[in-house]
């Protein structure tokens, strides 16, 4: 279980990480559902918060040369943050475009306890939805 909280909470950073897959194994040994979906999506959702308060904290460094993204491009990414809104954290479950864009409500500002409901809401119903896919698919290789 340790491994897998481990696991789910790399791969909620900008590390690379595949918690579905360890979800999936101990899942096929016979460990409990609901354990298992509460242990990957906190360790998800801590993940993510970790990068919440890295975009908080990178923020300070914005006017550094060494910085990674220009004026202009936080700029752009605040225009279209606004536009898109505190919602898009609801595809902060998405390979690829979730974890940047949980870095982004930080930088932004976003309030701590929107970006937590929202991140929760996300993470759990991605990890509910795993565990449902391998229920349906993987029980007739695993048991």
């Amino acid at each position: 279980m340790l491994t897998l909280f481990l696991v789910a909470l790399a791969s909620a950073t900008l590390l690379p990480g595949g918690s579905e897959v360890w979800l999936a194994r101990l899942w096929c040994t016979g460990e409990p559902a609901m354990l298992l979906w509460a242990v990957a999506s906190l360790g998800n959702i801590l993940g993510s918060l970790v990068n919440v308060a890295l975009g908080r904290y990178a923020r300070q460094f914005q006017d550094r040369r060494w910085f990674p993204v220009s004026r202009h491009g936080l700029e752009r990414a605040e225009r279209w943050y606004r536009r898109i809104g505190e919602w898009s954290l609801l595809v902060s479950w998405a390979p690829v475009i979730g974890d940047p864009l949980t870095v982004l409500a930080g930088v932004l500002q976003l309030p701590w306890w929107r970006a937590i409901l929202l991140i929760t809401l996300a993470k759990a119903v991605r990890y509910a939805l795993v565990l449902w896919l391998a229920e349906a698919w993987l029980a007739p290789l695993c048991r």
